[in-house]
């Protein structure tokens, strides 16, 4: 019959731990199962420590400089290009240079530049106009609107 005084756990179930560097008479004193000299018989080394070698945090490269979080990036657009693609008296606006694929994206907005000439009327709706473009624009006989955000 069992009860609750002559319970026992399984033969072999339980094991006692190994009670290493108590000396000779243990078994596992003087070396204390480490074997003999080198460096893991010694101290203990970090888990970072990569062997000597120059460890991984002083090869990566260290981020210089400085970047705005707040930078307004333009779709750059030439004066040039818009007297190529477009006919005169038209309207050019970001969503047509983009269905025409003038642009591939519009990222914070359109920019028109003043590389190139330009000698048809047309009427520009852009983010950011440079001041040459719109002289050259102006001068052609078209007009310029400011998208505000």
């Amino acid at each position: 019959m069992i009860e609750l005084h002559t319970l026992k756990p399984e033969p072999g179930s339980k094991k006692r731990r190994k009670r290493v560097g108590r000396g000779i008479g243990s078994g596992h004193g003087k070396t204390a199962t480490r074997g003999t000299k080198g460096q893991k018989a010694r101290d203990t080394i970090p888990a970072r420590f990569e062997g000597g070698q120059t460890p991984i945090h002083r090869r990566l490269p260290v981020r210089v400089g400085f970047r705005n979080v707040n930078r307004v990036e333009y779709a750059v657009i030439n004066v040039g290009a818009l007297a190529e693609r477009f006919q005169a008296n038209e309207t050019v606006t970001p969503e047509l240079l983009k269905e025409r694929r003038i642009l591939r994206k519009l990222k914070d907005g359109v920019k028109v530049l003043g590389e190139g000439e330009i000698n048809i009327p047309l009427t520009v709706h852009a983010h950011a106009v440079s001041e040459s473009a719109r002289a050259k624009i102006e001068a052609a006989g078209g007009t310029v609107q400011l998208i505000e955000k």
